[in-house]
């Protein structure tokens, strides 16, 4: 089972502060006329459509009438969707196209599906080649504006900026564009003022900046205007269907072999940004603890001296060349973490690159003991990261090949000598992988009997059972979830809760019910949703995901991130619950399991702290507007440290801790947490931590009703 791209949805609060602004300055400088729009016959010789390219289209289309799941109709209703999609993908933040722009691309609005039926990718290049113009004109103009007028910039007015602007209109005209292009600057250069920038570092900086994205674009060329428009095409069936160019189609083997450029990570163009989409579990960046899924990585530096280079606005490619390294070799990231609501606060990571391999993305176990009056308790941890298996080595018939299921079964036998009571299987930030793999993992909590069904295009429904009578663990257990468990994770978490195998604890999973297959399209590859899956009770994960039986606090915004938050996807529904003897009825522990943590995190001051940063961050996400005057923004700075200052200053002081006097005490806290988890591991965050006070409420209640709670079958 193949997991999409699951951050396709822009962190809003983030990329919209930078993208998404208005202000009312005037600079009459670099004025471009409406001539300008006839492209040049140089762009029309550059961005045109290949014949491989077209014939590709074709062959596109004809595969996804035949295998996909949803059967579409490519009608003037499809076109629309696609049109749409095209124009989202290349300005959805309304700063380039002019409404004269969007009326004229009218008439491509009911064609594009005879233009692919036909292989015709005409009108596609049509609309990019404008695009490409607006956007020199942009940064042409904002180089003449920082070159020239950047002193007559003030910062003292009252104007201010729009979060969102899907909602608005086009600019009517080139003035207007110039206008909004100019507040776009200003906000820019204001903050690199609240990031403490030297004044005479400003220009400099973002002259380098519009200079490096102007070179970029004149980098462009037709293999990205395919890019864009395929993937308008593939989206427009749902999210998780794409075609790999075969630079990408490399790129995605590397990432499902778990091993990432040389940092560790798995990273995306959006906007003028690279973004964090994933860390591998094990890597250089994840075991430095610092950089962030969702990070924008702005500027590169080699080594420990070497200069910092501004990338915004930079290929991908070309960023990790960057980034890309000799094993022992130090890559500095200057990033926006994902977790600021203030862009203009960045921050510089140091990370020694390292070969990436599969083995440090293994299940990892550790034992967490929980003291009640005068006993212990051992409770058993087991962190998955990814349904991993060697197919390779399967296939050939190599007897050690690697695979989760067997790793989890030698760790579980491993905490059995250890003398646990319980396990934990942590499948947080597991965005899936193999179907095999989750199937037979389950199937070591199970004695024979189904897992999941499978539903393909034909409505021909297949049960996926476990097969192998052995059952390796029987005591008691608790299934880790948050936002970002997907797929795989769904289907064990999911099978687990039918059965009453097991509780169920965290937050509403992905919410992704859709199995992808893989295969050729020359020059690259076709990754299609040929499936849905459903659990043995007969509902499927999609969109709502796996409700978990005790619900923890989630500092992801579920509207954000998610599969419900993305576009086209396919509805949730449910088919025939599969013949399948439940283990338990676990609807008594439940409510007695629930009792015993709202009253223990009640007064918990890690949980107290944690609502209070979630309600931080609900109240940020509301705004919508932000002034582009500087001491209002300054203050406004001043305010939030404070207020994060308070919240954590109350978690101090509830814990018995000495409060903080100042916020520059938190970031070299957090500092100081990272690198000694760099040296010694990851710590148990409170989330595991209370999971194991459930689990442990558990089996003392199981001990009173004189049920035993260890018991194990060891094969």
């Amino acid at each position: 089972m193949i997991i999409k791209n699951r951050y396709i949805t822009l962190n809003k609060i983030l990329l919209l502060l930078l993208l998404l602004v208005t202000s009312f300055l005037l600079i009459d400088y670099l004025k471009l006329s409406d001539a300008e729009t006839i492209e040049s016959a140089t762009a029309q010789q550059m961005l045109s459509p290949t014949k491989e390219q077209e014939k590709t289209v074709r062959n596109l289309v004809k595969k996804l009438k035949r295998s996909h799941y949803l059967d579409e109709t490519l009608d003037n209703a499809f076109s629309e969707k696609v049109f749409n999609n095209y124009i989202e993908l290349l300005d959805s933040s309304k700063t380039h196209f002019l409404k004269t722009d969007i009326d004229e691309f009218s008439k491509f609005r009911f064609i594009l599906d005879d233009d692919l039926k036909g292989g015709n990718l005409e009108s596609a290049f049509y609309i990019y080649r404008r695009y490409h113009m607006r956007r020199e004109q942009r940064i042409k103009y904002t180089i003449g504006v920082l070159e020239n007028e950047i002193a007559a910039i003030d910062f003292n007015t009252d104007e201010y900026i729009e979060i969102d602007r899907k909602k608005l209109p086009w600019c009517d005209d080139l003035n207007a564009a110039q206008r909004l292009w100019l507040n776009l600057l200003k906000n820019e250069i204001l903050n690199l003022k609240l990031d403490k920038t030297p004044s005479e570092e400003i220009q400099t900086t973002l002259l380098k900046r519009y200079k490096n994205q102007l070179r970029l674009l004149e980098q462009t060329n037709s293999d990205d205007v395919f890019k864009y428009f395929i993937v308008a095409f593939t989206h427009s069936y749902e999210p998780h269907t794409e075609y790999f160019p075969p630079v990408e189609s490399t790129n995605f083997d590397i990432h499902m072999r778990l091993s990432l450029e040389g940092i560790g990570a798995m990273l995306k163009s959006e906007d003028m940004y690279v973004k964090v989409e994933e860390l591998v579990v094990g890597g250089p960046a994840d075991r430095g603890g610092e950089l962030k899924t969702a990070d924008l990585i702005i500027a590169v530096g080699q080594g420990e001296k070497g200069e910092i280079i501004d990338v915004e606005g930079w290929r991908l490619d070309d960023v990790v060349k960057l980034i890309r390294g000799p094993k022992g070799t130090v890559v500095r990231l200057k990033v926006i973490p994902a977790d600021k609501t203030d862009i203009s606060k960045t921050k510089i990571i140091s990370i020694t690159r390292d070969t990436v391999k599969l083995e440090e993305q293994s299940a990892k176990k550790s034992i967490l003991e929980i003291k009640r009056k005068e006993r212990d308790y051992r409770i058993g941890i087991i962190k998955l990261p990814a349904f991993y298996s060697d197919f390779e080595a399967a296939m050939s018939g190599d007897a050690n090949y690697k695979s989760s299921t067997r790793d989890v079964e030698r760790l579980i036998h491993e905490l059995l000598d250890e003398n646990i009571q319980g396990l934990i299987l942590d499948l947080r930030n597991n965005g899936g992988g193999s179907l095999h793999e989750a199937k037979d993992m389950t199937g070591l909590f199970l004695t024979e009997g189904p897992v999941v069904q499978i539903r393909d295009a034909d409505n021909d429904v297949m049960l996926y059972s476990d097969t192998d009578p052995r059952l390796v663990y029987s005591g008691l257990m608790a299934v880790l979830v948050n936002r970002m468990s997907a797929s795989a994770s769904e289907i064990l978490a999911g099978a687990i809760q039918d059965y009453g195998r097991g509780i169920i604890v965290g937050s509403q999973t992905f919410g992704k019910g859709t199995v992808q297959s893989m295969e050729p399209l020359e020059p690259g590859r076709l990754k299609y949703t040929q499936a849905k899956y459903y659990r043995i009770n007969g509902e499927s994960t999609q969109n709502r995901g796996v409700i978990p039986d005790i619900l923890f606090p989630e500092v992801i915004n579920a509207d954000e991130i998610g599969e419900s938050s993305l576009p086209q996807t396919m509805a949730w529904d449910q088919i025939k619950a599969a013949d399948y003897n439940r283990v338990s009825v676990l609807t008594p522990v439940i409510n007695f399991l629930k009792e015993g943590h709202l009253l223990r995190i009640k007064d918990n001051p890690e949980f107290t702290y944690l609502n209070e940063r979630i309600s931080f961050l609900e109240e940020n996400r509301k705004r919508t507007r932000i002034s582009l005057n500087e001491s209002v923004r300054l203050k406004e700075e001043e305010v939030m440290k404070q207020r994060l200052l308070d919240i954590e200053n109350r978690r101090r002081q509830a814990s018995g801790q000495e409060p903080y006097k100042e916020y520059s005490e938190i970031e070299k806290a957090e500092k100081d947490k990272a690198e000694r988890e760099k040296k010694n591991g990851l710590e148990p965050d409170n989330l595991l931590k209370e999971t194991g006070e459930i689990l442990t409420d558990w089996l003392i209640k199981s001990t009173k009703n004189g049920a035993k709670n260890d018991s194990i079958l060891r094969n």
